[in-house]
């Protein structure tokens, strides 16, 4: 289904955003856990990736390796094939993204959400790109509703503590002067999981960078060192493991 986006776009003229955020992850079966981590997020135009002063560039990049099939010449190029293979073509269309960056050579996205619009400006599509902590991702292509909602069955494996089974319902709306993102995790009538991502918008200026950097370095490899944290504290806790599965590549995401 397409719709006209009604949403204010959180980058006018395709200034790039930053977003102070907090990252928050509820498990609920078999047992009761939470993680809660604070970063900070950049909202991109995918056709006016924000160029830094040289000596800042460590400190934020946006690599074509870094998603989709990782071999594409570009971000937008990746998109592009990623949705030729679906069938969907934005016809230059804007994309908004959000993501880490990658900084000081190192980022972990894991979730990275493409808001891909056609060239009258209507939302065509949203595509939640997902990474494991064990160097894989995999593409969720999804159809929003009116609310910004949609429903898609898991099938990648992310926690090790999780089977790849059931289904997520995701609520992904356009980051606007906030952001608010929702994931939940469905099995068999359970809420067995939920993640949350909340922010607040600000200019992606230099002092903003540097402010952001200073009280969070190398903030995304204390995303990735978090999660495997969390993982050790709930594996000395006796939460069996789920082997993980092999998988053919995706469709849409071959090298």
């Amino acid at each position: 289904m397409t719709r006209t986006d009604t949403t204010a776009a959180p980058t006018a003229a395709g200034t790039p955003a930053l977003y102070e955020s907090v990252i928050t992850h509820v498990r609920r079966v078999p047992l009761r856990h939470t993680l809660r981590h604070r970063t900070y997020l950049w909202c991109v135009d995918l056709d006016r990736l924000p160029v830094l002063p040289r000596p800042l560039r460590p400190l934020a990049r946006f690599d074509a390796r870094d998603h989709f099939a990782g071999t594409a010449g570009s971000l937008r190029a990746g998109l592009d094939a990623y949705l030729a293979a679906h069938g969907i073509d934005l016809e230059g269309g804007r994309v908004v993204m959000l993501a880490h960056a990658r900084v000081f050579g190192f980022v972990f996205n894991p979730l990275t959400v493409f808001w891909c619009h056609d060239s009258s400006g209507s939302l065509v599509c949203v595509v939640a790109e997902v990474h494991n902590t064990y160097g894989q991702r995999h593409c969720y292509l999804l159809r929003t509703d009116e609310a910004a909602e949609a429903e898609v069955d898991k099938e990648f494996y992310v926690s090790p503590f999780f089977a790849v089974e059931g289904r997520y319902r995701m609520r992904l709306p356009l980051p606007g002067e906030r952001l608010g993102l929702t994931v939940h995790l469905e099995h068999d009538g359970d809420r067995g999981f939920t993640a949350v991502v909340r922010g607040v918008r600000r200019p992606a200026s230099v002092p903003a960078l540097l402010s952001a950097a200073v009280r969070r370095p190398w903030s995304t490899a204390a995303v990735w060192a978090g999660i495997r944290r969390h993982g050790i504290h709930l594996l000395l806790r006796g939460l069996p493991v789920h082997p993980r599965p092999r998988t053919a590549p995706q469709k849409g995401m071959l090298p």
